[in-house]
Order: structure tokens, then C-alpha cells, then sequence
């Protein structure tokens, strides 16, 4: 399997030479990390050259506060973690980037072989191509990381919500979302019809404890 990734890997070094092109195996897994204003021209070039005829998968990703903790679960002791106050920040390892990503997962049958492709999508409101007219299994991935992340993907037909209500408020995949809303809903059996209200729940924080087996406390 190395020996594969590896041969894959020079492939497409070569042949992506002139482009600005990242590549990674890790888990026996390669993956390769591309500019976002390359994604169509890379993306039909693996299907008509290198035979990765499938979109097994796409997905959306979220990096704010990547390389950052707000809990330090080092201090745990019998009573629980320490209070998350303040946030322990590992400033070695944060990257700057663009905070919204398309993961691509092909398949290859021809060849036996996965590659997953990482693009970066650009702007305040992240928009990327749609890979619709390379891979027709795009369109419903498409529209759940435009749902779920609030991507746009250029030239998709049918860009709409997929799992979330047409009158939903935010993208709950974001890491800024808050864990109870922005509105709450109820049927409303005066106006009979479902009504959107202000959420009624206080946001608090929980502070996770760990049991673990104390001669102190056994019988």
C-alpha cells in the first residue's frame, strides 16, 4: 500500500508541477491540498488521467480556533476538570489559513485506490466551484456543506438547504453557532401554523466532571 501511495503521489506531483500543490500520507492515506482557483482544472485531470471516476464524498470543515484548547484536561482530579476560564492557546502550532474547507473523497476503481483532495474556499462569505459537472454525486453534498457551513459553490444548478427548514437562521455546523439557536419554534394552535420565536433557553456552560473507581468511597 506505501509503495502505491508513493508511485500516486510522484504522478501527480508531476504532473500538477505547475501549480501550487501540497502532499500528505498519513494512515496509509494520501491527501492532497490544492488552490481553490485550481479546483476544476486538478479535479478533471484525476478523473480522465488518473481514473478517479467517483465522488464518494464531500464535506465541509470549519478550522476557527483551530490550534486552540479551551479546556486544559491535564489538571483533571477527583472533583473534575479545571474551569475552562481562559482558553490555553498553543501558539507554535496555529496555522494562518482561510477558515472554511471542501474535503473531497474519490475513488478510483480502475486503479484500487482513495485520495482525498483539500481545497480552501475563499472570501468573507466562502464560496468555491461546484465539481456538479465533474462528479453528478456532488449536487446533494454540495448543498448540505452550503447548508450545514454556509459555503457557496459557483455554478451549482439547485444551491438550496438540505437539512435544516427553509426559514432556519444560520449554519449550525459553524464552530460560532450557538448550541441553542438563534430561534426556537412551536405550533401555534391559534394561528395554526408553526411560529418562529426568540430563543427562551439561557446559554450556561456545563463543567464536565470524571468519575473514576476511590477506595474512599467503596463500601
Amino acid at each position: 500500500m506505501a509503495n502505491s501511495l508513493e508511485t500516486l503521489r510522484s504522478e501527480l506531483e508531476d504532473r500538477f508541477s505547475d501549480i501550487p500543490f501540497q502532499t500528505e500520507i498519513s494512515y496509509d492515506e494520501l491527501t492532497i491540498e490544492i488552490p481553490a482557483a485550481q479546483l476544476l482544472y486538478v479535479c478533471e485531470a484525476l478523473r480522465n488521467r488518473f481514473d478517479f471516476s467517483q465522488l464518494m464524498d464531500c464535506c465541509g470543515v470549519d478550522y476557527l480556533q483551530y490550534g486552540q484548547a479551551d479546556w486544559d484536561t491535564e489538571t483533571a482530579s477527583s472533583s473534575g476538570f479545571s474551569r475552562g476560564v481562559s482558553k490555553a492557546a498553543y501558539e507554535d502550532e496555529v496555522i494562518e489559513r482561510p477558515r472554511f474547507a471542501v474535503v473531497y473523497h474519490l475513488l478510483s476503481i480502475k486503479r484500487n485506490q482513495r485520495l482525498r483532495v483539500v481545497c480552501f474556499a475563499e472570501g468573507d462569505s466562502p464560496y468555491i466551484d461546484s465539481v456538479i459537472n465533474i462528479w453528478n454525486s456532488a449536487d446533494w453534498f454540495e448543498r448540505e456543506a452550503f447548508d450545514l457551513y454556509g459555503i457557496l459553490f459557483n455554478g451549482h444548478p439547485d444551491l438550496r438547504r438540505l437539512l435544516t427548514d427553509y426559514g432556519f437562521i444560520g449554519h449550525p455546523f459553524r464552530k460560532d453557532f450557538p448550541l441553542s439557536g438563534n430561534v426556537e419554534m412551536r405550533y401555534d394552535a391559534e394561528k395554526k401554523r408553526v411560529v418562529y420565536e426568540p430563543v427562551s433557553i439561557e446559554p450556561r456552560t456545563l463543567v464536565p466532571k470524571v468519575i473514576r473507581h476511590d477506595n474512599r468511597y467503596a463500601d
